[in-house]
């Protein structure tokens, strides 16, 4: 009970100065990791056509659209694809490809020759460019892709 109150007090001191922030732990990033496809299908070969199939599918759940220039995608070994100058529009999708090819509105390529991301269990980072981590999704060694 005492907890509750020291709490309350605090939260009241809070919103009576007129500032009300969400905690660190509570501010979810409005752009988050919706799916990893970190098995891409049939052999992996290394041809570009196996690495585009290997995929990280970001999503803005808000409804404007977000600036993510310096925004980092991270795996667990240290594989970064920092975004440059680029926009995802409210409520929509972009998929992070780890092969080559042109990027569009909705699908960008980090150009790499080999696969990111390991089939027997990783985790795929979204980092602000400030370093400060605004989401994660993790997976085991079952599997092809994962939620988040």
């Amino acid at each position: 009970m005492r907890k509750l109150l020291v709490t309350g007090a605090a939260a009241i001191a809070v919103a009576g100065a007129g500032v009300v922030l969400a905690a660190p732990a509570e501010a979810a990033s409005p752009v988050q990791i919706y799916r990893v496809y970190y098995d891409s299908p049939g052999s992996d070969t290394g041809s570009n056509k196996s690495l585009n199939a290997e995929w990280v599918q970001l999503f803005n759940t808000s409804r404007s659209s977000k600036n993510l220039k310096g925004v980092k995608l991270r795996d667990k070994t240290g594989y970064t694809y920092t975004f440059g100058s680029y926009t995802i529009k409210g409520r929509k999708s972009v998929y992070i490809h780890t092969g080559k090819g042109s990027n569009t509105a909705t699908h960008r390529h980090w150009g790499k020759t080999w696969y990111v991301w390991n089939n027997t269990g990783d985790t795929a980072y979204l980092l602000y460019p400030s370093g400060r981590l605004a989401d994660k999704c993790s997976w085991g060694r079952t599997g092809s892709s994962k939620y988040c």
